[in-house]
């Protein structure tokens, strides 16, 4: 998969999961918006809303949802200004993995604390998911290009010189 494909993925998936967070957030000013997303006693975002759930360390998880993505496009984003360092990869994967770890634990909260799981939350974690592994590839990527040139770098440098002379020399023949 080429570079571009897969920070394609990262900016796709990275804006459907901010949508999404948005609405999150939306869902929780307007309550009314609950009932577009329950479909029975199970998949129910009222149920989640209304649980008392819906803070982790006192922050409304619709902010962290909200934050995380708009830190994974920043990221995402200086990564791909500045190409060739290694550092904004490693940093994306970092963060979207801690991304992934908030997410399992949501899903661990709406499943057995609450019983009910909210359609538009696993979205948003699916986005989340789907950053992730592009993440892991563009590492991938981002490190084998990095070969590549170190390759072609130690290969130029380890050439014997023109004419016996180093390189930059001018000829006085």
């Amino acid at each position: 998969m080429r570079t571009r494909d897969i920070r394609s993925a990262i900016y796709l998936a990275g804006g459907l999961g901010l949508i999404v967070a948005i609405y999150t957030y939306i869902e929780t000013v307007e309550a009314s918006l609950q009932k577009y997303c329950t479909v029975n006693s199970f998949v129910s975002c009222g149920a989640v809303a209304n649980s008392g759930y819906t803070t982790t360390f006192g922050i409304p998880d619709s902010y962290i949802g909200i934050g995380g993505f708009i830190l994974v496009l920043v990221i995402a984003g200086i990564a791909e200004t500045r190409k060739r360092e290694l550092l904004w990869p490693y940093l994306l994967l970092i963060f979207t993995t801690a991304g992934v770890g908030f997410s399992i634990y949501f899903l661990y909260v709406e499943l057995a604390l609450i019983h009910a799981l909210c359609p538009v939350c696993l979205s948003a974690w699916v986005f989340g998911w789907i950053v992730w592994v592009a993440s892991i590839a563009l590492v991938r990527r981002v490190r084998e290009k990095a070969r590549d040139r170190a390759a072609q770098a130690s290969s130029k440098g380890a050439s014997p010189p023109e004419n016996g002379k180093p390189k930059g020399s001018k000829s006085t023949d």
